[in-house]
């Protein structure tokens, strides 16, 4: 927003100005009312700006505020307004909002809407929390295939003006199903006199009420639609659904995944309103799972507890071996859980997978390998810091960064699609909990091959 209209809307509110800070609210869009409404440090003076916009302005205002600020304002306005505000909120978000809310205030609610809209809230809160039918909103442009091109723009010019696109029409029969869609760009470009049923081919694609969300995400992206329609088990046309929903629904699973990697559970509310015990919950599992993990590596620098009191000089380079194994696997597995995310992968792709992540893995452990062999070699030849038998060190660290970053690729790589293969949602297999598993067997790698090189010298 412009510093100068900011400056003179500070001014009306310090002023009490409010019958022209309401002609000025009223000329800006709903993303500047947004931003202006967020920002606002006292509480007072965001319930002024938003009780001065029109109902039509507030309901699509509202729509793109914070659930927290929603919350706040549907307790610091007036029934009346939140009514007004509700009923003129598209369902589908207006389903989203209540959904989030504790049932004793969804009921109260409820009750303020009109008739039609709470019927169309009632039946899409009736469907699963992650279903397509809680995206759905009934504000489409419906025609039949026995009409006209201009019978058409006359229907959407009398019906139009809710819905929520307009740029794809429905072809519907007598009884609601679904026949065809249509783009209105075709419409408008048919000769005069042109009949519907000339125009369509009856091939559509088209998404099912009960059908996860996830699923018309993938949908979605293969179509490249703006909108698409949502029948019910019997072919009727249930609503149709957005592509705003669709994004909404994509930065939902994106945040999800991402707090999975980072091995914590997914968090429902935001983080600076999400109670302290229940961000304990969602961490404390997580946590548990991978010391647990932790102490079988201690397990195993026990189990070679001889072979280190003889060599103490190989205890230097543990933490350089297993960290190499763990960054490559929280590599590979963030890699494959985002390619198969976006459709890149697929569980029949697990044979391209692994024989590339083991040409990869072989690559990047020769690469860190060699570095480390050269560190050694280069400490050992201007301070002598290994002793004699640098040679046969330096070949057990470069070995064992080739072996742990092979095996930290092929982990990283494989547990994504293994848990995809059992049903279970591949993000569990965080970076976190891959490092773990590499931590504990990257040890095992570089012992033995220190039993290889050291055998008969500091072993």
């Amino acid at each position: 927003m412009e510093h100068a209209k900011l400056a003179e809307i500070n001014y009306l509110i310090g002023e009490g100005e409010f019958y022209t800070l309401k002609d000025i609210l009223k000329e800006l869009e709903p993303a500047e009312l947004v931003e202006l409404i967020t920002e606002r440090e006292e509480e007072r003076d965001r319930v002024i700006i938003f009780r001065l916009l029109p109902v039509k302005l507030a309901a699509r205002t509202f729509e793109y505020l914070d659930f927290e600020t929603q919350e706040y304002f549907l307790h610091a306005l007036n029934n009346d307004k939140v009514a007004a505000i509700l009923n003129d909120m598209s369902p589908d978000d207006r389903t989203a909002l209540l959904e989030y809310l504790p049932n004793t205030v969804v009921k109260e609610l409820i009750a303020i809407l009109s008739e039609k809209e709470r019927k169309v809230t009632l039946e899409l809160l009736g469907y699963p929390e992650f279903s397509v039918g809680r995206l759905v909103t009934p504000d489409y442009v419906a025609i039949k295939e026995n009409m006209t091109v201009e019978e058409v723009i006359d229907h959407i010019r009398e019906y139009g003006h809710d819905s929520e696109t307009i740029s794809v029409l429905y072809v519907v029969d007598e009884k609601g199903i679904l026949i065809d869609d249509i783009r209105l760009r075709e419409v408008i470009l048919a000769p005069k006199g042109s009949v519907i049923r000339d125009l369509i081919d009856h091939r559509f694609v088209a998404l099912r009420a009960m059908q996860d969300q996830e699923e018309a995400l993938e949908i979605f992206r293969k179509n490249d639609r703006a909108a698409l329609p949502v029948l019910d088990e019997e072919g009727l046309l249930f609503g149709i659904v957005t592509i705003d929903d669709m994004l909404s629904v994509q930065k939902e699973e994106d945040t999800e995944d991402i707090q999975k990697l980072g091995g914590t559970e997914a968090l429902e509310e935001p983080y600076l309103t999400i109670p302290l015990l229940e961000m304990v919950k969602k961490r404390a599992g997580w946590l548990v799972i991978l010391l647990l993990g932790e102490m079988l590596t201690a397990s195993a620098m026990g189990f070679f507890e001889d072979e280190i009191a003889k060599a103490v000089v190989l205890t230097l380079f543990i933490p350089l071996i297993i960290s190499s194994g763990g960054n490559t696997g929280s590599q590979a597995t963030t890699l494959i859980i985002r390619a198969m995310a976006i459709g890149e992968v697929y569980l029949s792709d697990w044979w391209r997978v692994m024989r590339r992540e083991l040409l990869l893995g072989f690559m990047l452990g020769g690469i860190l390998g060699l570095i480390g062999f050269l560190r050694i070699m280069i400490w050992a030849t201007f301070m002598d810091s290994y002793g004699p038998h640098w040679l046969g060190i330096a070949y057990t660290v470069g070995f064992s960064l080739v072996g742990v970053v092979l095996w930290g690729s092929l982990a990283g790589s494989m547990l994504p699609i293994l848990l995809k293969r059992l049903k279970l949602d591949p993000a569990t297999s965080s970076a976190p909990f891959v490092a773990t598993l590499v931590d504990v067997t990257g040890l095992v790698i570089y012992f033995s091959f220190a039993f290889l090189f050291l055998r008969g010298t500091l072993l």
